[in-house]
């Protein structure tokens, strides 16, 4: 994978690499408007001036990438994200490569750390998470020709590798499990509307209800906070024709409903089954502790990076199906009364 250049500059730019140093340097000896036009493109390949000694050594920066945009405040309650980190490090670490984490606001935020990171040399690669439809980090990827794997999809992310589970295979078991037990109305709490994966489980949530023949089920969107997701079952509980069973799109939402459904008085599982994904310590700590849809997160990143450093090696491993979620019952499911 080729770093920006002097050189790309100076051939998309149209002048010499003497111009484009004149220019990213302040000096005398071009024009203002073709010293904008410069620094405008170095920009835009994500060239960074001051990484200058690296870029002539040719020196990897043993590092690898990875920017969220959730809210900060997520890190320190999302079990989720922390077994993933655990997974990058496990392989990370065995190679000598160092983790850099920042925590962004929005995607176009996200985008101009990727220039920067990559520009001054600072990442050899980044994993990148949440994708969405028509994801428009993936065309800046593929423009900085900077290596790259997607955790999550499938969708269309170009010659990007991406790592994906199949969470439609996933929440048609929970469905027919409760479905199995006695339930008939179903409900579940959704993630971020917007990304992929989400969408995925709520158009499979939608078929095999369908299928089964719950027509009260619905799907209420929610952020992955116990905030939100507290909120999003009392609307729930409230109503007259309350379900009997609720899927989490998290634990930590699954711990905020069964919250909720003890402070509303009811009984978890007589009145009310619980069933969260994904599986996490959380899910065993509560009383009753949670059914959970389980899979080894740590696993996934660490096969993550596997596929990012064979990337930077220049090794394409192609797009990648990782084991499905199963189901693990415990006891916040039972028949409905």
């Amino acid at each position: 994978m080729k770093r920006p250049t002097i050189a790309d500059i100076a051939r998309r730019a149209g002048v010499s690499k003497g111009a484009v140093s004149y220019a990213l340097n302040g000096q005398p000896g071009v024009s203002e408007a073709t010293r904008q036009r410069i620094v405008a493109i170095a920009q835009e390949i994500g060239f960074n001036p001051n990484s200058a000694a690296r870029a002539l050594s040719g020196a990897r920066a043993r590092a690898v990438g990875l920017t969220l945009n959730r809210p900060a405040r997520i890190l320190g309650i999302e079990p989720w994200f922390m077994g993933l980190i655990s997974g990058f490090e496990s392989e990370l670490s065995a190679r000598s490569y160092g983790l850099t984490l920042q925590v962004v606001g929005s995607e176009e935020q996200e985008i101009e750390v990727y220039r920067r990171w990559w520009g001054e040399r600072r990442i050899d690669g980044v994993i990148v998470t949440d994708l969405r439809e028509d994801d428009i980090r993936i065309p800046v990827l593929q423009q900085l020709q900077l290596p790259a794997v997607i955790i999550g999809g499938p969708g269309e992310t170009g010659d990007i590798p991406q790592l994906w589970s199949d969470d439609a295979g996933a929440i048609t078991e929970a469905v027919r499990y409760l479905v199995a037990l006695g339930h008939r109305r179903v409900a579940r709490v959704g993630g971020l509307p917007g990304l992929l994966h989400t969408q995925a489980r709520t158009h499979a949530f939608e078929q095999v209800t369908k299928a089964l023949g719950l027509v009260e089920a619905v799907t209420v969107p929610s952020d992955y906070t116990g905030e939100e997701g507290g909120r999003a079952t009392r609307r729930l509980l409230i109503e007259a024709d309350r379900p009997t069973a609720i899927i989490y799109d998290n634990d930590v939402m699954a711990v905020a409903g069964l919250a909720v459904a003890q402070e509303m008085g009811l009984s978890v599982p007589g009145d009310l089954s619980i069933v969260a994904w994904d599986d996490s310590p959380l899910c065993s700590l509560v009383h009753p502790p949670l059914t959970a849809l389980t899979r080894d997160i740590a696993e996934y990143g660490a096969h993550a990076v596997r596929q990012l450093l064979a990337a930077i090696d220049g090794t394409h491993l192609g797009s990648v199906e990782a084991g499905t979620a199963h189901l693990t019952p415990r006891g916040s499911t039972a028949p409905p009364r």
